[in-house]
Order: C-alpha cells, then structure tokens, then sequence
C-alpha cells in the first residue's frame, strides 16, 4: 500500500469534506448474464430479460434508478473482475486473466496458455484503501476469491474474511439461502454503525448466487416448479437462486430507506461475468453440435469467452441527481468504477494510483445517461489467453466497431455491434481494413501493457484428444471444442 499518498490525501480533504460525500453500497452477482433479470437490460430489444426467471427488486431498482445497456465485467470468469474492481486496471494489465488451474503443455492443446497470479498484492492501492483515506469507512461481505490475506488486509475495516467459492457449499439454511439474507443484513448493520459514527461508508456485497444452485430456497424451487419454462432460460435451480439473490437485494433496498439513507446513497447492482453455457441449453453434452444454442437469445457467447454473452453483464444504479427509469448507451467497464467512487469522494484524479485505466461516469449519471467515458486510451481490450468455453482470445472495441482474435487458429471476427449486438455477422472479410486496424490498436495496447500471450505448444499431438482434467471443486473441467464461438464464426476451424 503507497502509505504516503493515501496520508496526503486524507490530511488534503480531512473529515470535513467527507460528511458531505455519498455513502457507495456495490452489489456484486456471480455468473449472472445480461439478459438473466426480469429487468430489461436494453429498452428497445424484448429479449433482453429472462423469460424465466424473476426478479421483481431488481425491476423496482431499476425504475428507481439508471440502466446501463453496454456494462461489461472487466474478464469473462470472475477473479480476475474482482481484482479489476479493486485495482482500476484490466486483468491483463494486472496479469491475471484466469480464476481456475489453467491447462498446461501436457493437456494436449495446440497452445499453452498463459500462467497468472492467484492473490492480491499488499503493495496494490485498492479502492477500499483509496476511501479509506478520504475518511469513508469501509466493509466487504461474501465472496473475496482474492486471497492475498482477505479484505482486511487490502483497505476494509470488515470483512467475512478470506473467503471463496468453496465458502457457498455449506451454505444451505433454507432461510438463508447461499447467506443472501444474512449477508444483506451485516451490511445493514454496518451502515446504520457508520451513520451513527457521522461517517460516510463504502460496502461491497459479493453475493455467491449464482453459484451452488443446489442450495437454493425449497420454497423458492417450489415456486419456480409452477412455472413454465422459457425458450431462452429453463433451469428451475438456476431461476430459484436467481429469485433467493433478488430477495436479498431486496433487504438492501429497504434498509437503506429504513435506515433513512436514501437520499445520500448510490445503490449499485452489477454482475462479475456473463451467464454460464449451459443456460441458453437443454442439451450441451461433450460431443453434441451447440453451436445454435444462443438461437433464442439476445446474445452469442457465454462465461468462459469475449462474445458479449462472455462479458456484457447488468448494471444498474440509483442514487442523488440520477432521474427515475432512466437509461445510459455509454460503454463502460468494471474498472470504471474506481476512478468514479474516488471521484465522489472528492479525490481528484491526479492523486489516484498511477496506471488507473477506468474513467469516471460520474458525469453520465448527471446528465440523464448521454456522453462518453473518458479513459486513458479510446478503445477498450479484453483480454482471456485461456481455453475455457472456447480457445485464447482477446477483443477490442473502438466506436461501434468490436474485433475477437482468435489465438488458436489466428483469425479475426469484426462486428459492427451498435447494428448487430448478437454478433451473427462477421465483418472481417468484408471490411478488412477495419479489422486490421483494430487489430493493430489490439496488439499495440497488449505490447504496451506486457500482457501474457499463450506459446505454441511444441510437444501439441493432434491425434490424440485434449485432456480432460479435474477442478479445484473435485468436478470435471472438460473443453469441448464443439462450443468453441470461433466454430461460429469459422465453421471449419480445428
């Protein structure tokens, strides 16, 4: 932690100024895709919402508040998003692109990926340290999957400590579902404690849901059970954690009033990454065409790679000077929300962290949702160099134009995704000065970052089959190259 900046920044502004500053309250979802609330993530596309799921808090938060249309999580699996939220920088800057064991040369794949790191370093300047110094008082509850010693050890005061997703599968009280309630309810409590304490405050809320479905409300399955299914979502376990985490949203909603906090107090809900494949699917199994399973869905892609089922994720606020049901096109990013917090905390920007890459919305939300996010570069990369529901790649956006670049089979797909937001056409032959363009501004900023890039794998045996490999949970992790996106764009690559 730089200690000498985060002192100068708390003796420049003093307490003083942070009681007049907003209280944050960041609600963070786990594998919750775009189109998996009840709320219409787009105000002109119907099947941007479930068609089975329901989330009738979150529809209430957002008619009380501002949508973002084009939210993307800053990674495709949630590690590294997290570490993005507490750093400002991408995961590729950040050189950490992956949250489960990464496959090696003895797997058998034509590319080795890249290795990363697994834990947040103490000498990192998280957000929580940044308000901390501006006098805000800090918490994080649930899900950290950072290790590097837990929350208390990188800028909050409280914590659940160093937990992960093994932390969920215990967490089956019917009343409590994955601690949704309960959760909810230490972050009120340490609200209403900061308040008391005339102390503006910060808290995090990393709920489990969606992960251990399994451990969702009987009486919630219950429910579910009398409903049809959808044509895009048909999971009954999947919509019963989906409603168990809206209730616990729903705790939020009201203590914040309760507790008279209303006025003064952004209420931010966002997911970590897009939904998982096997959502928009009955049938998905290894060997089996799913190629068409988006067929339904406003969105191609999934959890696990850079389509925009991948990385498009909800994102929606309410709190001072942001107008009623209203709605924001600006593309941002989950960094973005760095520089904003320290914005309204009153920090200026010259006193952040060096090499913050987000831009403060801050000034969207003012302005009814119109303008542009102001980064320090004008396009915006992902960056995943792993197989996982497809194979290494990285994409860039620039205006209304997005590239995927395909490691593997060294390719490129361009869309014009203002047009075309499922991404069914592929621009790349067509405009091929467009896509080299973007794919210089790619490989330039990857460069200029150091980012990691997968190797050849030299010992590669294509007659053999890639390996399959058992997960940190004891499940099965099996790469199935028939759901490869690239085999989408490019349905004859191996």
């Amino acid at each position: 932690m730089q200690l000498a900046r985060i002192i100068f920044i708390f003796g420049f502004f003093g307490l003083e100024v942070a009681f007049a500053v907003p209280n944050i309250v960041l609600m963070i979802s786990d594998d919750q895709g775009w189109d998996g609330l009840s709320v219409q993530m787009h105000p002109e596309m119907t099947d941007s919402k479930s068609d089975f799921y329901l989330t009738p808090r979150l529809e209430e938060l957002a008619d009380q508040g501002m949508r973002f249309s084009a939210a993307y999580s800053p990674s495709t699996v949630c590690s590294p998003t997290r570490a993005s939220l507490q750093t400002g920088m991408s995961p590729a800057k950040n050189h950490w692109t992956k949250a489960a064991p990464i496959y090696t040369a003895a797997h058998n794949f034509p590319l080795v990926p890249v290795q990363h790191r697994k834990e947040l370093f103490e000498e990192e300047v998280t957000i929580g340290e940044v308000l901390q110094s501006a006098g805000y008082k800090t918490a994080h509850y649930g899900k950290w999957h950072l290790q590097g010693g837990g929350p208390a050890k990188h800028g909050y005061d409280e914590s659940d400590g160093e937990t992960s997703n093994r932390d969920a599968l215990p967490l089956n009280n019917p009343d409590n579902p994955l601690d949704v309630i309960g959760m909810s309810e230490r972050a009120l409590n340490f609200m209403q404690r900061a308040n008391e304490e005339g102390r503006p405050f910060f808290v995090q809320i990393s709920y489990y849901p969606l992960h251990e479905q399994q451990n969702a409300s009987p009486e919630t399955i219950t429910r579910v059970k009398q409903r049809s299914v959808g044509r895009i979502h048909h999971d009954v376990l999947v919509a019963a954690v989906t409603e168990d985490l809206d209730t616990g949203v729903g705790v939020i909603m009201d203590g914040v009033e309760q507790l008279g906090l209303g006025d003064n107090t952004y209420v931010i809900y966002m997911g970590d990454n897009g939904q998982r494949s096997y959502e928009h699917t009955n049938v998905c199994e290894v060997g089996s065409d799913c190629r068409l399973r988006e067929s339904n869905a406003a969105l191609l892609g999934a959890k696990g790679n850079l389509s925009e089922g991948g990385i498009r994720v909800p994102f929606i606020i309410k709190g001072p000077g942001i107008e009623e049901d209203s709605w924001s096109h600006a593309r941002m990013v989950g960094y973005d929300l760095f520089p904003t917090f320290a914005e309204w905390a009153g920090i200026d920007k010259k006193n952040l962290p060096e090499g913050i890459e987000g831009g403060s919305f801050a000034g969207i939300l003012k302005n009814n949702g119109a303008g542009q996010i102001e980064r320090p570069r004008p396009e915006l990369v992902f960056h995943f160099p792993h197989y996982q529901d497809g194979a290494p790649q990285s994409a860039v956006y620039l205006d209304e134009y997005k590239l995927i670049k395909f490691y593997e089979i060294n390719k490129t797909a361009l869309f014009n995704i203002f047009l075309d937001i499922g991404e069914r056409e592929n621009l790349a032959m067509r405009i091929p000065e467009k896509a080299k363009e973007l794919e210089v501004l790619l490989d330039e900023y990857l460069v200029f970052i150091d980012a990691d890039i997968p190797a050849v794998n030299l010992n590669y045996n294509s007659s053999k089959p890639r390996a399959i490999r058992a997960n940190g949970m004891g499940g099965k992790v099996i790469y199935n190259p028939s759901m490869e996106v690239n085999n989408i764009y490019y349905p004859n690559a191996q």
